[in-house]
């Protein structure tokens, strides 16, 4: 009787039901909010969005841009059969030259006029090649600036699909900066209970049968801290991950027996 009541007796420890997880939405970018969608919180978010901030300006210069690199790809283009045409001028004029070099009957003055003309097309190839090399840096630059554009206007479009909008932190009409606290959103697709063992229960804790609210269940403890809490000194923190419930918040009594 007494190794049978030493079995099944184990701590109570009691804890609050919570969302898998509560994040924090901070802006990544700097505007003027216009539209906050108040009757969205306690819901379940989709793909509208449930606060959106100025992008207007951001939406025409990824215009401009769009029609810059069209221009540019353009010129690199012609700069390109320019480029061929001057090649094959360049083979051209390299072979004059390698004739007329060896001919005793072509004056120096004439020679020389060869050889500056086939220098000065060789630079101008150079020079083309160079223009080329340069647009390309542009179009780099400017792919690099529409890419940081397309992020800021889809940032300044706040979804979060599939979260619980759990609390609103801005108003109509504030101008947020890069890093202000925008939100708070909730996976509710999973539960969690958050309990501090004491050093003596830690060993074989994963082990254990998990009993909430004096019910066997098949959950195990999910996640356990070998580092003491800073708040509990002496404590380890224990979660145990559980189905979503259809009401979170509730104080659950969890006890951990063995087998």
């Amino acid at each position: 009787m007494i190794l049978t009541f030493t079995l099944s007796f184990a701590k109570v420890y009691y804890s609050k039901v919570e969302p898998y997880e509560i994040r924090d939405i901070s802006s990544n970018v700097l505007g003027l909010v216009l539209f906050i969608d108040e009757d969205m919180i306690g819901k379940k978010l989709g793909s509208k969005p449930y606060i959106r901030i100025d992008d207007e300006l951001d939406v025409k210069e990824l215009g401009f841009i769009e029609d810059k690199l069209e221009y540019l790809q353009d010129i690199v283009k012609v700069n390109e059969e320019v480029l061929l045409n001057l090649e094959n001028s360049i083979q051209r004029k390299r072979e004059n030259y390698k004739r007329i070099e060896e001919l005793k009957f072509k004056s120096t003055v004439e020679k020389d006029r060869e050889y500056h003309e086939l220098i000065s097309s060789e630079n101008q190839y150079l020079n083309t090649q160079k223009e080329i090399l340069n647009l390309k840096v542009q179009i780099a630059d400017l792919k690099l600036r529409q890419a940081q554009l397309l992020r800021d206007v889809k940032d300044k479009s706040l979804k979060n699909e599939g979260f619980i909008l759990y609390e609103i932190l801005v108003k109509t009409g504030q101008v947020v900066n890069i890093s202000t606290p925008l939100a708070k959103v909730a996976d509710v697709s999973k539960a969690k209970l958050s309990i501090y063992l004491d050093e003596s229960d830690v060993a074989g804790a994963k082990e254990k049968v998990v009993y909430i609210n004096g019910e066997k269940t098949s959950y195990k403890i999910s996640r356990l801290l070998k580092i003491a809490d800073a708040k509990n000194i002496s404590k380890y923190l224990a979660q145990i991950i559980i189905d979503s419930p259809k009401l979170f918040s509730k104080l659950a009594t969890i006890e951990l027996k063995d087998k």
